[in-house]
């Protein structure tokens, strides 16, 4: 059965406006496998977690496949390195029959889940693994970018099993002289049997990075497409050190105390005061070598202003464009502009204003931002409500559904340290007074049960047909038709499922 020509989307009729709430990534062509590779401690978890949580945040679904975890629910109890011996013959069958269940799990996620990047975080240390893998992906046409990590640094690699090793299911005990012993003794069984990747013979024709000493040098070949280029930018970017970023909204303007979007106001009194008290904070964490990023809009460089320490402004962390909405409060947006006004409580993360951005749009262009706040020391970065959104979702590995709703007060310092496999986050109330901008997640709701949709019109007396694709993914032809009545004297508009409409 043919399907229809708007599958996935939402046509609103008659305001002529296509939204995709489920939009397919236009960044490949084709399901990827990225495959890691490396002897145990190398921080092939690590560079999992982060790059599927970046793949993630610019719009691309990623899941990771990590190996350990199917191995531990195979083999309930760890007991030692004798397990990875290679000639532990059963041990062997066990680790090859969750190598494989791991891949059809792969599979589903690739091909009926949604899921365009899969990461199968493993050693992969032989080429008879790593054949396996490429059988497997071929079978199912699926690319493969492989990422090695060789780390030769005693000292990095100590730090890695105390830091990850000590708290892993492994050793519940958690004593770190035992756990030391025995994963040094692990690595040394992978090692027996390890084959890096052949860049000369071999491994020639493969598309791979390898990661040598944690980002110290790197060696790139045979990248196949656009996706591919973006993995191995971030990979070259991402350092492993100690750091902290400090994330603040500018102090309270005089737009916020009128209620009014965009726009470059200057600060209020409370949001001068709150300045002065940033300072204050700033100077209590005692952080020499801190840099301080601002937007180019009045309100952020008054608030760093404050601080009497040099700031750099970057245009790329200016506030959401609102296009026409510029300077209007949410009141005069619905009253005119009231189908807009729906349309962006409905999917707030891809909805753009007319003449203006989407969080969506956002995102990108701050992607320059994540790289550079991933490569800097201590940064401090006074920015906006919905750029700091967007910065919080990345960090903090938040979808792109609940990005626009992250509460981001004024007058709040985030502290962000990244740690072992996320970031730790504190949060400090400067207690100065600040008017609440935040705004909550609307009653609208896409699905295919009987939750009503809630639009508040003004001056309209217009029915609306909306075609809602089925949430939960039934694609046999089955669509779910929703009418919409709309009356006079700025009523409610309650839209119900009515009935269903057989494509044929």
């Amino acid at each position: 059965m043919p399907h229809p020509p708007w599958l996935g989307c939402v046509l609103i009729f008659p305001c002529f406006v296509v939204l995709c709430p489920a939009w397919a990534s236009y960044m490949t062509n084709s399901p990827t496998m990225i495959v890691m590779i490396g002897l145990p401690a190398r921080g092939k978890t690590y560079m999992s977690k982060k790059l599927t949580r970046y793949l993630n945040w610019i719009g691309v679904p990623t899941k990771v496949f990590n190996l350990g975890q199917y191995r531990r629910e195979a083999v309930k109890s760890y007991k030692s390195y004798d397990f990875f011996r290679h000639d532990n013959e059963e041990a062997m069958k066990i680790r090859k029959q969750c190598a494989l269940v791991a891949l059809r799990d792969v599979k589903v996620y690739l091909k009926e889940d949604g899921g365009q990047i899969a990461v199968f975080d493993a050693t992969n240390t032989t080429r008879e693994r790593r054949d396996l893998i490429l059988g497997f992906a071929k079978e199912n046409a699926f690319k493969v970018f492989f990422v090695e990590s060789v780390c030769d640094d005693p000292e990095v690699i100590a730090a890695n099993i105390m830091d990850v090793k000590v708290s892993s299911p492994d050793y519940p005990e958690q004593n770190r002289e035992r756990v030391m012993e025995d994963f040094l003794k692990r690595i040394e069984c992978y090692k027996v049997t390890y084959q890096p990747l052949d860049p000369d013979e071999y491994d020639k024709d493969m598309s791979f990075i390898k990661v040598i000493n944690v980002g110290c040098r790197f060696l790139v070949n045979r990248v196949q497409d656009y996706i591919q280029s973006k993995i191995v930018y971030y990979l070259m970017n991402i350092r492993v050190h100690s750091h902290s970023i400090y994330l603040c909204r500018h102090g309270e303007s005089e737009h916020n105390l009128q209620g009014r979007i965009g726009g470059d106001s200057g600060l209020s009194a409370h949001g001068r005061q709150f300045a002065r008290a940033l300072r204050d904070f700033i100077e209590e964490q005692k952080l020499p070598d801190l840099k301080v990023w601002t937007s180019q809009l009045r309100r952020t460089i008054q608030t760093a202003e404050e601080l009497a320490v040099p700031y750099e402004q970057w245009k790329i962390l200016n506030e959401i464009d609102a296009g026409v909405c510029e300077e209007m409060t949410y009141e005069m947006i619905q009253d005119s502009f009231p189908e807009e006004f729906a349309l962006r409580d409905q999917d707030k993360y891809h909805y753009r204003y007319p003449g203006g951005e989407s969080y969506q749009d956002l995102v990108q262009r701050l992607e320059p931002v994540i790289m550079e706040l991933e490569r800097q020391g201590n940064v401090l970065v006074i920015c906006h409500q919905a750029v700091m959104r967007c910065l919080l979702a990345y960090f903090l590995d938040k979808s792109a559904e609940d990005l626009p709703y992250l509460k981001c007060p004024l007058h709040e310092v985030l502290k962000l340290t990244p740690v072992a496999y996320g970031c730790k986050v504190d949060r400090f109330d400067l207690k100065v007074e600040a008017v609440n901008t935040h705004r909550d997640r609307p009653l609208v709701r896409r699905c295919n049960s009987l939750y009503p949709l809630y639009y508040t019109l003004s001056n309209t007396h217009t029915r609306f047909f909306i075609i809602y694709d089925i949430a939960l993914g039934d694609y046999s032809g089955h669509w779910c038709k929703v009418t919409a009545l709309s009356f006079w004297n700025h009523s409610e508009m309650i839209g119900c499922l009515s009935e269903i409409l057989h494509w044929s």
